[in-house]
Order: C-alpha cells, then structure tokens, then sequence
C-alpha cells in the first residue's frame, strides 16, 4: 500500500483596495437608460478581483435608505446598485467604517449593511446593535480538506464632528486597545488570520500622521493583528512591514490605498494622486498544522480615467492595452510613478492579476445578531 502524500500548504490571495466615494459625476457615468449600472466604470480591473481568493472594499459611503433618495459630496448616500454591482464583480465584503459612515443616519448604517447581507457580502466597522458591534466578520476559505478563516475588523477616527447615531456601538472609532481585544476574541473563536481596516490619516497627503504610526506599531507589538489595510487619504501611502505580528515575523501596513474609484483629480483636491489608487494583494500561507500567515505583500496600480465617464483602469494594463480611454501615455505613466512613490521600496509591484481557479468563494459567517 501506497504512503498518504503529505499534506500541501495552502496558498491564497487576498484582496483590498480604496475608497469607493459615490459622487455626484460618479453616479450619473453609471446611468443609462437602462437603469444605474457601475459595472462599465469598475470593470478594468475584473481580472484583479476574480482571481483573488478573498476580495474586500472600501464602501466609504453608506446607501440610502429605503425611500430616500441618493446623494453625494458632502453628505452621502449611495444608490443600492452599487453593492450589487461590488458583489457581481466579485468582491466578497467590505469595511464600512468611515468619516462618512454616518451621513444618512442610523437608517443609513442599517440600510448599508442589509444591502450587503442581501449580496451575500460580509462587512465590518459599522453595526445595528450592540451584539453586531461586537463581533469580528468571518470569511471561511475551504482548500484541500481543510479551513482557513479570516476575520476582519473596521475603524474610522471619526464622523466629521458628528456622534454615532444610537450610540458609539454603530460605528466603530479607533481605540486601539478594543481592536486588540477584538482580535483576541477572533483567534479564540478560530480566527487563523485578523484583518483590520482603519480610516485615519489626512486626506491628500501622502506621509502617515502620527496617530496612523502609533496605532499601527500598537496593533503589531500586540501579536494579534496580520495586516493592516488603510483609508481616507484619497492619496496612495506607504506599505511598510513592522516589528512585531503573529509570531513575532513582522505585520504588514498599508497606510492607505487611495481612491478606488471617485471624481476626485487635480481640479477638485490639488493633486493627480487622488486620482491614484493601489490594490494590495496579500500572500497568504496556511500550513498543515498551525495558523495560515500573510507571507509576502504585493501592490499594483490603479486609476479613474474620469473623461472616459469614470473609467476605472489598471495603470499598468491601461499602458499595455489601447483601450479607448481619454488617458495618454504621458499621463499613465505619470499616475504609474506616484503610485511607485508613495509606496516606497519594501512592498514590490504585482504587474499581473492573480489567477482564478475553480477553489469555492468563501463562506461569508453571519455576524453575531
């Protein structure tokens, strides 16, 4: 009789990206006669996000609520369609904890996270009662006989001077030390990796604030947290690997990944880089025995080619490829170095998509409700 081969490690990618902010021009490139419809806008980087294992988003803004119509900068409020068109291209949940969490109101935070229940998407940073508030969103990853689970955490640093309707359990404010608990409770209910998504940071600068550093090196002394994902800038920051992590081998940071899709440009915010954005795709490893770990971090660039109505695009891609974009060389090529440059030189650039196999997506848990 023939040995059992020995077990394989597992081997998956994991998804993030920026700020997706429904403004105003935003939602009328995704209108047609038909309907709204953002999938012409989003559909640049389809192979991105279908060959990723685990696909999370940025949904800065919250959707409507039933009845009410949609809205944009300052005070939004999302069209619906627009998680149904995140889930149709394939992400599978995203962080909604943002400084504009609030905006349409507790009916606003509720109506966000129906919508997303309703696609079969999970979410984290914003919740409908003090028992959702507490609870990590669990993705369950099923390879080779076996289970990697990923739990995902959200914070903003705040609401534009507003309180959180309801009470502070609605949206989740940075507090480093609840994080951490947070976390801990998500490896002791079988957590193999903890995600956390933090809002922070001064919009259209690149350089992280102190508070972003602090916070950051805090959640990698813990032990607890193994990639941070970061928001709110509308710039591309630095990807840096920290001191500290699971095992003490380190925790990756991405301090924030820009818009991913916007109207923001030169014209509105003083700089082509909020026209910028990253996707971050994470190497993660699970062993046969032990906790699976994200080994390596790699980033690509992406833009919105805002003449072509909202057309989001690999850069990389858009270079290679004449697609009938507005863009020229000269102005992809531009976006391609501040992408480059603001990234700085620990995380490498990822100039191909991950590959699609025919693995199950993964089991999105309920959050405790």
């Amino acid at each position: 009789m023939s040995a059992a081969p020995e077990p394989r490690d597992i081997e998956l990618t994991l998804l993030a990206a920026g700020d997706v902010l429904p403004h105003g021009p935003v939602n009328d490139s995704a209108t047609g006669p038909t309907g709204i419809d953002y999938s012409p806008l989003l559909a640049g980087i389809d192979a991105w996000v279908v060959g990723a294992d685990l696909a999370l988003c940025h949904l800065e803004a919250p959707v409507a609520p039933l009845g009410t119509p949609p809205s944009g900068y300052p005070v939004f409020a999302a069209p619906r369609e627009l998680v149904r068109d995140l889930d149709e291209q394939g992400w599978d949940g995203c962080s909604t904890a943002s400084n504009h969490a609030a905006d349409a109101g507790y009916d606003g935070i509720a109506a966000t996270l129906q919508a997303l229940d309703r696609a079969g998407m999970g979410h984290a940073g914003t919740a409908r009662d003090r028992r959702e508030s507490r609870s990590a969103q669990h993705y369950e990853l099923h390879r080779d006989g076996r289970t990697v689970t990923v739990a995902h955490l959200a914070a903003t640093y705040g609401l534009n001077g507003s309180t959180a309707p309801r009470g502070s359990w609605s949206v989740d404010l940075i507090d480093t030390r609840r994080i951490v608990r947070q976390a801990e409770e998500a490896r002791a209910a079988g957590a193999d990796l903890v995600v956390v998504s933090l809002h922070d940071g001064h919009e259209y600068v690149t350089e992280p604030t102190p508070h972003q550093r602090k916070t950051t090196r805090a959640l990698a002394r813990s032990g607890q947290v193994d990639l941070v994902i970061g928001h709110h800038a509308h710039v591309p920051q630095p990807v840096e690997h920290l001191p500290g992590g699971p095992g003490r081998d380190g925790m990756w940071v991405a301090y924030g990944l820009g818009n991913l899709l916007s109207n923001q440009s030169l014209d509105c915010c003083g700089t082509w880089a909020s026209a910028v954005g990253l996707l971050l795709l994470a190497d993660v490893v699970g062993p046969p025995h032990g906790h699976a770990r994200v080994t390596d971090v790699r980033w690509a660039a992406t833009t919105v080619d805002l003449a072509a109505k909202h057309r989001l695009r690999g850069t990389r891609d858009a270079l290679a490829h004449a697609d009938g974009g507005r863009l020229t060389d000269t102005d992809l090529r531009e976006r391609l170095r501040i992408a480059q440059d603001s990234v700085g030189g620990t995380a490498a650039e990822r100039r191909e998509p991950p590959r699609a196999t025919d693995e199950p997506p993964p089991r999105v848990l309920p959050r405790n409700r």
